[in-house]
């Protein structure tokens, strides 16, 4: 026991006292081990309008299949709008109420809530094909406030290959 207490102490990234099983959207994102840059490739100039271009690598591809088939496992959980990066992807999730008015666990805990629970899913099937772990332990959540900071959150997710140079998880 005495190594547990010589780990560092983590400081809690979850909202304290927030139900993580309730309906509503989140933003998450999932960054890369060490950030590194290997699910996508963002290219400039190459369209129309010199729009960018997300290239995506295996991993990105891997990625993009578990995305789009994840909700299937959920049937009160929706991918509503996600971009891959090149060493994060960024996710707007809405969970709904089931017909008998449950919206996650009986038991609502920061651990097992749909949220995590859809992340950890998420994690565990890519990893599985790619016989190996590229995601970092943990994922940055963002509870939705209402209308307008869900538009916001889409046209962030919209943009973001756009702004890649200005990203913040940007490592060039």
């Amino acid at each position: 026991m005495k190594i547990l207490n010589n780990l560092p102490k983590r400081k809690p990234i979850r909202l304290k006292n927030y139900d993580y099983n309730t309906q509503g959207a989140y933003f998450i994102t999932i960054c890369t081990q060490n950030r590194k840059e290997i699910l996508s490739n963002i290219v400039v100039g190459t369209g129309v309008l010199d729009c960018p271009k997300t290239i995506l690598s295996n991993y990105g591809k891997i990625a993009k299949k578990y995305i789009n088939e994840i909700s299937n496992f959920y049937d009160n959980l929706s991918v509503d709008k996600y971009v891959i990066m090149p060493n994060h992807i960024h996710l707007l999730i809405s969970i709904i109420k089931s017909e008998n008015g449950q919206s996650g666990t009986p038991v609502p805990t920061n651990v097992n809530s749909v949220v995590s629970r859809f992340v950890s899913t998420f994690k565990r099937f890519c990893n599985k094909e790619y016989t190996k772990n590229i995601w970092q332990p943990r994922f940055y959540d963002h509870v939705i406030r209402g209308e307008q900071d869900y538009k916001e959150i889409w046209q962030y997710i919209e943009n973001n290959p756009a702004k890649w140079e200005d990203d913040e998880f940007y490592t060039k």
